[in-house]
């Protein structure tokens, strides 16, 4: 991680939340899913961070973790689909992910609703991330879920653990992860929105003192 993304706290999550015009969810244990994106696009480390922001007794509270929002270096150089490796865009997904099980083998955040992704189609290292006129984008079902890497230990490396997905490093942050999901669900109901942010959102917060 960034020392940017280790240097986050709620309040500076909550004013780029704010700032970026996305929504805030309140309540007690109600889940804010927040991945943000090292600038660094060309690593095949889980460089990037997925966050849980809620309110416990008022309080607001932050759990973060070590995670890709990338595809690894394999599905870069040799994608899945033949129009380029699927590269979620920044932005807020609305009820994007449901309770369900990740390739039907353990339980896991899948994919409930269309979304749009990036085609990087180039066959380098690194990935395209800017929506730019010229970028191709793909509105569907493309199994976007959030899953975890290995079951039995943290992994460094990337390689073939996401073609697209949004992947915990590490199992037991995993297993955390998905309880406050279950506990969530029993008061709000199975569906989680997803917002995805770009390093350089946060950075224009914590330069200005938030």
């Amino acid at each position: 991680m960034s020392k940017v993304i280790r240097k986050l706290t709620a309040e500076i999550l909550l004013s780029t939340l704010k700032a970026c015009g996305h929504n805030v969810f309140e309540g007690e244990t109600n889940l804010n899913i927040i991945g943000i994106r090292h600038a660094n696009t060309k690593a095949n480390t889980f460089n990037d961070a997925i966050c849980v922001l809620y309110q416990q007794s008022g309080e607001w509270q932050l759990k973060q973790y070590k995670a890709t929002t990338e595809a690894g270096t394999y599905w870069r150089t040799n994608p899945m689909n033949v129009d380029g490796t699927a590269v979620l865009i920044a932005g807020q997904h609305k009820r994007l992910w449901t309770l369900g099980y990740h390739q039907g083998k353990y339980r896991a955040l899948v994919q409930h609703k269309p979304v749009v992704v990036l085609r990087d189609n180039n066959h380098d290292t690194e990935l395209d991330t800017d929506v730019t006129p010229q970028a191709v984008l793909q509105q569907g079902y493309f199994g976007i879920n959030c899953h975890r890497a290995s079951a039995t230990t943290t992994s460094t490396q990337v390689d073939k653990w996401s073609a697209g997905c949004q992947v915990f490093a590490s199992p037991n942050d995993f297993d955390e992860f998905i309880a406050l999901c279950e506990q969530s669900a029993a008061k709000y109901g199975p569906y989680f929105t997803y917002t995805l942010l770009d390093q350089a959102d946060l950075k224009e917060s914590i330069d200005h003192g938030v």
